[in-house]
């Protein structure tokens, strides 16, 4: 009686992780030619070169996927001039998303979408002139010498607190075990 519901708990556990982390949605990406310097920063609200601080997964509660990158930012031509800047874009696999690599310094361009989410967040992807900072020459003789941050801001919190979809099932997980540990005792207590 006892094995068996542990191995019940154990299931409901694990069917639980699994139901909440399958896919929902499938998106594709499709990008037009490729658009000029000056036309991707009028379109952009934020233009920045940084160096990737962290790179997190992301799932959002309508079954939508992401990655949050944490730049530390060393120039800017467009947006707010804050030391460090949380920009999101896809997980990969034909949905958009730019792969960045941690300690690597990039050229950003980036604009407000739900793309990624319910609520609309700072966004680059493939389609964009975003880029590795060594392959930007192009662009940075047209953008010229930008500007240094001038706010100095640490989002290291807030960029930790970003995945409250994990926080929730590891909560959840938490509270089943113990649970079962407790119905455990119980029985035990009783033979």
């Amino acid at each position: 009686m006892r094995k068996r519901m542990i191995v019940l708990l154990m299931t409901f556990l694990v069917s639980s992780i699994l139901v909440l982390y399958l896919p929902s949605r499938v998106q594709a990406c499709s990008c037009a030619l490729p658009s000029s310097v000056e036309d991707q920063l009028s379109r952009s609200e934020a233009v920045f070169a940084g160096r990737v601080l962290g790179v997190k997964e992301q799932r959002f509660l309508n079954g939508g996927m992401a990655k949050a990158v944490r730049f530390e930012v060393s120039r800017v031509w467009k947006g707010e001039a804050v030391s460090e800047i949380i920009i999101h874009t896809g997980s990969g696999g034909g949905d958009c998303g730019f792969d960045f690599e941690e300690g690597k310094d990039y050229l950003v361009y980036s604009h407000p979408s739900t793309m990624y989410g319910d609520k609309e967040l700072l966004v680059t992807i493939i389609c964009d002139r975003t880029k590795p900072l060594s392959q930007a020459q192009e662009d940075l003789a047209v953008l010229g010498e930008g500007g240094l941050p001038s706010k100095q801001v640490n989002l290291a919190w807030e960029y930790f607190q970003l995945n409250p979809f994990s926080r929730t099932v590891l909560i959840g997980a938490v509270v089943v075990v113990i649970g079962g540990a407790v119905i455990w005792i119980r029985k035990k207590k009783r033979m």
